[in-house]
């Protein structure tokens, strides 16, 4: 097993804190696919009850594909990969009391015997340690817009160039700014996947304008690019990006509009850091009516699915 950046004495010390889910922990031995799942979603992305809707179904979803999903939190001090139907529905119930967790936070919660709802970052790093290559999200964070200014920039995106990880995605949230991100990036030698795409995701938008750097077709393939960048030693993750369903896409100018609001009030409101995404989040499902809501819950789903068969396609390559 490898650990956070590839590190075997962190990935040793870190096994002590985790505790594993007895069907993930069988799959793992056994080489079969396994996806990791986010819990800041649950938690902080979506209102209850639709969040231990979407959790439970994004599971199914996966296990529907051949795969065993591992919804990643912190509980009591412990971190966890797998959980149970009462455990999703704890965090969903509490919301954002459950604290959000990035890679900064997470000596700080365990130390206290706290339990925390993870980010991109913080899933990546439970994921990487518990052996699993595969996690899927709804979108990364990124360089958020004025950065220059405010050095606003996602701890997410670090961790993509430390933590040998595929993370599946609609790209990045568009209030972002999505061509540093991409930057970003591609300085750090994170490769950004296409799939069925030649153009990146805006989250709820299915092009941005920019390109990524390659376009695959298949599941077969990416797992194979996965498999090619580790086994080539070059540690870090990989950026699947997989347009939201084009039945489910918002149209540009809306989404943009939306945005531009969102941000605004935030600025007036002085929302910052880890605040700023979940609000923003919650003002655009407010100003287009619920639909940014109903628009989320499919392309989690969608990058669900795909995950799962990417897992599959590499436990494959592995046997």
């Amino acid at each position: 097993m490898t650990g956070a950046a590839d590190n075997g004495v962190l990935a040793n010390e870190m096994h002590g804190l985790l505790d594993v889910a007895g069907d993930v922990a069988g799959a793992l031995q056994e080489g079969r696919a396994v996806v990791a799942l986010e819990s800041t979603i649950i938690a902080h992305g979506m209102p209850w009850p639709q969040n231990a809707e979407t959790a439970l179904a994004v599971e199914a979803d996966v296990r529907a594909l051949g795969a065993v999903p591992a919804t990643v939190a912190i509980l009591d001090g412990r971190l966890r990969a797998g959980l149970a139907r009462g455990e999703i529905e704890r965090l969903a119930q509490h919301g954002r009391d459950i604290a959000k967790v990035s890679r900064r936070d997470m000596p700080i919660v365990v130390a206290r015997g706290g339990s925390g709802a993870t980010t991109v970052a913080a899933t990546m790093i439970v994921a990487a340690v518990a052996g699993i290559r595969v996690f899927a999200t709804g979108g990364i964070g990124g360089v958020h817009r004025g950065a220059e200014k405010t050095l606003d920039i996602s701890a997410d995106l670090q961790e993509l160039a430390r933590t040998s990880v595929a993370v599946v995605c609609a790209g990045a949230k568009s209030v972002l700014d999505l061509a540093l991100t991409l930057e970003y990036l591609e300085t750090h030698g994170v490769p950004v996947i296409g799939y069925c795409t030649d153009r990146f995701p805006a989250f709820l938008t299915r092009d941005s304008g920019l390109a990524v750097d390659a376009r695959f077709d298949e599941p077969e393939e990416v797992a194979r690019v996965m498999h090619a960048k580790w086994q080539l030693g070059l540690s870090g993750g990989l950026v699947i990006a997989n347009p939201i369903p084009a039945a489910s896409q918002l149209p540009r100018e809306r989404v943009e509009r939306a945005t531009a609001q969102a941000l605004d009030e935030a600025r007036t409101q002085g929302v910052a850091g880890q605040a700023l995404t979940p609000f923003l989040l919650e003002r655009m499902n407010a100003l287009t009516g619920g639909e940014s809501l109903a628009s989320n819950i499919d392309l989690v789903r969608n990058n669900a699915r795909l995950a799962a068969r990417i897992a599959v396609a590499f436990a494959d390559l592995g046997r």
